[in-house]
C-alpha cells in the first residue's frame, strides 16, 4: 500500500533522514522507534506531504507524493504530536466545525459525530470546553478530528506522551480497534506499547533504519547466545573467573554491576544458546560460596533497542 523509496530529508547541513526505504502493507500496525533526534517525525511528516523530501519518493496506491500529495492527503488522518485543537471551543462544536470544513451534510455530521463519540469514548465530554479536558481526553479528541473522514491511513506522532498508565491503556486499546480496519503508523517512546500494540516496528536511528521486524522475529534475529547472570556472596573475583572458565572453553565471563557490597556478579555468555545452569550450579556446589542470583537473562525489546541506537 505504501512505498518508501531512498527517501532523504536535509536541513541545511544536517541529514535528519538518511535514505530510508519501507514496504507497509494494508491493514498493518507499524510502530516506528527511536531516540530523540532519530528523525521519527521528519518521517511522518514527509509520509502525510507536510514536509517535501530532499530526495527520494514515498507513493500510496500507486500516487506519488511529489506529484499527487492532495490525493494522498485525502487517504491520510493525521495526529501530530501536541493535537491542534481550538482551546475555547466545547469539544462538540469543534468536531462539528471539522466536519463542516470537510463539506459534511448536517444529517452526514451528526452521525459521523455520533461513531466518533463511541469510539474515542468521548460521549461523557462532548459538552465541555476543550480547555478543562486533561491530555489524554484532548488525545482522544485529536484522533477523532483525525479520523474524521474515515482514512485509510492513520498516522500519529507520539500518541500516548505524557499520559497516565490508564489514558496509555485506553489509547491502545482504540489504536488496536481501528487497526482492524485501518493502516496505522505510529512514533512511540514507550516501548512496552509498541510490543503490546503493533504487529510490525521499525527502528530508525540518526535518519537510518536499523531494524525491521515483528517484535518476536527481532528477539530472535538479535539472540546471539546464551546470557546467565550470576551473584555469588562469600567468593573472590579472581578464584569465581577462574572457576566459571573451566567449564567451557568458548564463554565469555564478564563482571557486572552488584546487587550489594558483598555480593560479586557475572554475566556468562555461551554461543548458540547453550544452557550451561546445570554445570555451572555443580561447579559453585563444590565451594562454601551462596548463590543470591542465578538465571537466564531473556533478550527484550528494550535491550535490543538500547543495543541497536547505543551511540558506539
Amino acid at each position: 500500500m505504501i512505498q518508501v523509496h531512498n527517501l532523504t530529508k536535509y536541513y541545511n547541513d544536517f541529514c535528519a533522514v538518511d535514505s530510508i526505504s519501507l514496504d507497509i502493507n494494508k491493514g498493518e500496525i507499524l510502530g516506528l522507534l527511536g531516540p530523540n533526534g532519530a528523525g521519527k517525525t521528519t518521517t511522518l511528516r514527509m509520509l502525510t506531504g507536510f514536509f517535501k523530501p530532499s530526495s527520494g519518493d514515498i507513493t500510496v496506491n500507486d500516487l506519488s507524493i511529489l506529484s499527487d500529495s492532495l490525493k494522498i492527503k485525502k487517504l491520510m488522518g493525521y495526529l501530530p504530536e501536541s493535537a491542534p485543537l481550538y482551546h475555547n471551543m466545547l469539544v462538540f462544536d469543534y468536531l462539528d466545525y471539522i466536519a463542516k470544513i470537510r463539506n459534511f451534510d448536517k444529517e452526514k455530521r451528526i452521525q459521523r459525530l455520533k461513531e466518533l463519540s463511541d469510539m474515542c469514548g468521548l460521549a461523557t465530554i462532548m459538552h465541555k470546553s476543550v480547555h478543562e479536558l486533561s491530555k489524554g481526553l484532548k488525545q482522544r479528541v485529536g484522533l477523532a478530528h483525525a479520523m474524521m473522514t474515515d482514512p485509510e491511513i492513520l498516522i500519529l506522532d507520539e500518541p500516548t506522551s505524557g499520559l497516565d498508565p490508564n489514558q496509555i491503556a485506553d489509547i491502545r486499546s482504540i489504536i488496536k480497534t481501528i487497526g482492524k480496519e485501518k493502516t496505522i503508523i505510529f512514533s512511540t517512546h514507550i516501548l512496552s506499547e509498541a510490543e503490546a500494540t503493533c504487529d510490525r516496528i521499525v527502528i530508525i536511528n540518526k535518519g537510518k533504519i536499523v531494524a525491521d521486524d515483528s517484535t518476536q522475529s527481532l528477539k530472535d534475529k538479535e539472540r546471539q547466545g546464551a546470557c546467565i547472570r550470576l551473584s555469588l556472596s562469600g567468593a573472590e573475583p579472581e578464584k569465581a573467573e577462574k572457576l566459571l572458565k573451566e567449564i567451557a572453553m568458548d564463554v565469555i565471563i564478564e563482571k557486572v554491576d552488584s546487587n550489594g557490597p558483598e555480593s560479586l556478579s557475572f554475566e556468562i555468555k555461551t554461543p548458540d544458546n547453550v544452557d550451561l545452569r546445570k554445570e555451572i550450579y555443580l561447579k559453585i556446589k563444590e565451594t562454601d560460596w551462596v548463590i543470591t542470583e542465578f538465571f537466564m537473562e531473556s533478550k527484550t525489546l528494550e535491550k535490543i533497542f538500547r543495543e541497536l541506537t547505543k551511540e558506539n
